[in-house]
């Protein structure tokens, strides 16, 4: 059925999106905390809960929420597609002149959000960055890692990354519309957003211990991303195995001329350790380069395959459960727009754009 036209984008100043999985423990905290935050602002506002296929009761316990908070917007995605996914989905359907990210773990503190709208307003910032400052609450490990990764984003992706910049951040209108319009599919925020180079700002704050719940980042999404980070904004993996290519190469012309040599002054005695010793290193460094250009050559294959980033299953600002789904940049033109799935014997309706507001 065709959905209800909606009025909220005109009105609407501030959206707050927020990625949440499996986070029942700490919902009602976030609430406690995030609400009288919003209401003391005096602006139209709407917080976009995305709901990323949880197996908990958080979905249960943000319809319970949304009977006393109007302001509060459930989509329900039909899969969990991942914390990037889940939040292009958020950033792809609101309505706010200026849109904040906020993750569920309340380790990024909702009561900066004022501040960052307040600078974004006061001196016509398009991007606010909440950095990390202190990070004492993250175990020594988390810290270690975390700076290894900034290091390692920032050599490659350039300078314009912010270090400790996770996805707190406040984005204006045009900002967010230039995100919907890259077609990229495994997107990286914290990557994607400095590269735009619009006019930016920073607040500082401490992370603080999740309250309750577990992270939803193990060492293993952690690594993952540190993978798209650099296949994603960089060559330089593939210069490296250029460079690994000609240093075995060199390798292999002295062993070549050291057994030459030998062969002339019939000193071949039968080397099985410098044989061994080459062979290990010549099938090593063939592996890395072919792993390398695999991880390239998969990132095409994605791009080509063109499948959706994620599915929506409904969203409470339209009213209905659409069987809809929407790929990478939101909608912005034929190749990448999002679609929809119609039911029997109903014509399709395509998903609303969002609305092209303007900073207030």
């Amino acid at each position: 059925m065709p959905e209800a036209p909606d009025t909220t984008a005109a009105v609407t100043v501030l959206s707050v999106v927020v990625p949440m999985y499996n986070e029942e423990e700490v919902l009602p905290a976030l609430v406690s905390r995030l609400r009288p935050v919003l209401a003391g602002l005096g602006v139209g506002y709407e917080v976009v809960a995305v709901d990323d296929g949880s197996t908990d009761r958080t979905a249960e316990l943000l319809a319970a929420f949304r009977l006393g908070w109007p302001e509060l917007r459930v989509i329900g995605l039909r899969r969990n597609s991942g914390h990037q996914a889940a939040l292009t989905a958020g950033l792809d359907r609101a309505h706010g002149a200026y849109v904040v990210s906020l993750d569920a773990d309340l380790q990024d503190p909702p009561e900066k959000i004022p501040e960052m709208l307040e600078l974004a307003r006061a001196e016509g910032l398009d991007i606010v960055y909440g950095i990390r400052a202190d990070r004492a609450s993250d175990t020594g490990f988390k810290r270690w890692t975390a700076g290894l990764y900034y290091l390692l984003v920032r050599r490659l992706a350039g300078p314009s990354v912010p270090a400790q910049a996770g996805d707190f951040r406040l984005l204006s209108r045009a900002a967010v519309d230039a995100l919907r319009a890259l077609p990229d599919q495994q997107r990286v925020y914290r990557l994607l957003v400095p590269w735009l180079g619009f006019p930016s700002g920073r607040v500082t704050y401490e992370r603080a211990p999740r309250p309750a719940g577990r992270s939803k980042y193990p060492l293993g999404r952690m690594i993952r991303l540190a993978v798209d980070s650099v296949t994603g904004f960089s060559a330089a993996p593939l210069r490296i195995a250029t460079w690994l290519g000609g240093f075995a190469f060199l390798v292999c012309l002295t062993l070549m001329v050291y057994t030459l040599s030998a062969h002339a002054l019939e000193h071949t005695v039968p080397g099985w350790t410098s044989l061994f010793t080459g062979v290990l290193f010549i099938g090593a460094v063939q592996l890395i380069c072919v792993g390398l250009l695999g991880e390239y050559v998969g990132r095409i294959y994605t791009a080509v395959q063109n499948r959706p980033t994620y599915f929506i299953g409904h969203d409470t600002a339209t009213g209905e459960a659409g069987n809809r789904v929407a790929g990478p940049g939101g909608g912005h033109d034929a190749a990448h727009a999002e679609a929809s799935i119609p039911p029997p014997a109903e014509a399709e309706t395509p998903l609303p754009q969002g609305s092209s507001g303007v900073r207030t």
